[in-house]
């Protein structure tokens, strides 16, 4: 079957054909936009009520199929929200688990409509009681087996608390015997001012990661939460330092480079560039990031572009799929 064949009207197909021409001659498109949000009318009602959050857009499949098109990308990983459900830096929700699981079905009813197009990963905070109980319910689910979103600094997981790590431990070495592949947004949270840096990238290598040895994981933002600093250059060297030595704990490791360049060229954009080359092209993915704006994809692969790799390093990002989204 035909690319057209596969993913919908002509008129749609013919314009995204004549964008991928007109960018493969100038530039590299990627393949997939690994870092992607759908915003449900539950969610953008709950972002509405919570004191300290700005209202969400609300963000549907047929808006992310729009986003994709005008960058010319084939597909995108969306990564539930329902995690947000569990934020405990926001007022509690009256029947927490019944909207968790909500979310992630209403997330897996949208990216039902485009098959050939969108990937649903489930999501939760790892630390609730509930969590192995919806992680098993995704595993069966034929839209959420794909794989599970965590988002440590939404869920304030902390890689120094002993009873948080043996908790992780326990989610993740459950994905890994569901062979559900994992997203992870590793940075901790800010409002919080939780420490991040070395030590906890360390932890996560040698206490968390060594229960996935079957999956891959996907570390967000390339360990920033959105702004790369210190500590998420810490992170980094900690995890180029254990790739260059093949350490098998880091051999699955993927980065996702969503959000971590924006309108200006950041003053880290060299470092950024040092770590990328260090844990190697093949392992980072592009991503955007959760936006209503129909240009975002594309904007933001414009904007990744103006750190200092070649043309022939940002080829291999295009290019890059991993089995998840095969």
């Amino acid at each position: 079957m035909s690319f057209c064949g596969r993913f919908g009207a002509a008129i749609r197909c013919i314009a995204f054909l004549v964008f991928q021409s007109s960018a493969t001659a100038a530039q590299a498109v990627p393949l997939v936009d690994y870092h992607l949000h759908l915003f449900s009318p539950a969610i953008v009602e709950l972002s509405s009520t919570a004191s300290s959050s700005a209202r969400l857009p609300p963000i549907a499949a047929n808006d992310l199929v729009a986003q994709l098109d005008a960058a010319g990308i084939r597909r995108g990983l969306v990564l539930s929200v329902a995690y947000m459900y569990g934020n405990p830096n926001k007022p509690p929700v009256e029947n927490e688990y019944a909207r968790v699981k909500a979310e992630n079905d209403w997330t897996a009813e949208q990216v039902a409509q485009f098959p050939n197009r969108l990937r649903a990963f489930c999501s939760f905070n790892p630390l609730k009681d509930y969590a192995l109980d919806e992680l098993a319910r995704c595993a069966k689910d034929p839209q959420l087996h794909a794989g599970l979103k965590l988002h440590f600094g939404n869920s304030d997981v902390q890689l120094d608390n002993a009873q948080h790590v043996a908790q992780l431990r326990r989610v993740f070495r459950a994905a890994n015997d569901y062979r559900l592949p994992i997203v992870v947004h590793l940075h901790p949270s800010i409002t919080r001012e939780r420490p991040w840096g070395q030590d906890q990238a360390r932890r996560f290598l040698n206490d968390v990661l060594s229960e996935t040895p079957d999956i891959p994981v996907q570390i967000a933002h390339l360990s920033s939460a959105g702004r790369y600093d210190d500590g998420s250059d810490q992170a980094m060297a900690v995890f180029a330092e254990a790739i260059a030595k093949r350490d098998p704990r880091a051999m699955r490791l993927y980065f996702d480079v969503s959000g971590i360049v924006g309108l200006e060229i950041p003053e880290t954009a060299n470092l950024m560039a040092l770590r990328i080359r260090q844990v190697g092209v093949a392992r980072i993915l592009y991503g955007t990031d959760g936006s209503a704006d129909r240009l975002a994809s594309r904007k933001g692969w414009t904007a990744l572009r103006q750190l200092p790799l070649s043309d022939e390093e940002f080829g291999v990002i295009a290019d890059n799929v991993v089995t998840y989204m095969r």
